[in-house]
């Protein structure tokens, strides 16, 4: 019988959240997994782990990507946002609504939240819209938004909140 070796740990440095880290990974470990382990950004989501319901949404290198179907050392060299790249951590409990990203606050503020479980990948996926689109239609936004899945909210108040973050 033939033994598997474990796969080679390596360090990848990346820019991630303004910051250049550098965290440990084997080659086969997946992106999300390694953020969520070795960084601490639990606010990346594996739910299909298939690149299908896009809650580990990321902006890597400026293109949003599903960070499950990523291998980690794809990310050495790389400029990375998660989520949790959106608030202002500056001191401030994060939690105090003036410290949320405008998006974040018209999320809260439209109910498109629920449960939050896809919340992180559907801002991630409207901010690249508005990027590209300031004043998107609403088709548009539904267009954007149709390779996240949300089980909560029947996506009307998520592209509510988008609707108004691009209003304001």
């Amino acid at each position: 019988m033939r033994t598997v070796e474990p796969s080679k740990k390596i360090l990848v440095t990346a820019e991630i959240n303004g910051r250049e880290q550098t965290f440990e990974c084997t080659t086969r470990d997946t992106l999300a997994d390694a953020l969520r382990r070795s960084c601490g950004l639990t606010g990346i989501r594996l739910g299909c782990e298939h690149g299908v319901c896009g809650a580990c949404t990321i902006d890597f290198d400026g293109r949003t990507a599903r960070s499950c179907l990523m291998f980690a050392p794809q990310a050495d060299g790389a400029r990375i946002r998660t989520v949790e790249g959106l608030t202002d951590r500056t001191g401030h409990a994060p939690s105090e609504k003036d410290h949320l990203h405008p998006l974040q606050r018209a999320f809260a503020e439209n109910f498109a939240l629920q449960c939050g479980f896809c919340t992180p990948g559907f801002l991630m996926v409207a901010l690249e819209l508005v990027a590209a689109n300031p004043q998107p239609t609403r088709a548009e936004i539904r267009e954007a938004i149709s390779g996240n899945i949300c089980r909560c909210t029947g996506y009307e108040t998520i592209v509510d909140a988008i609707e108004h973050y691009t209003r304001d």
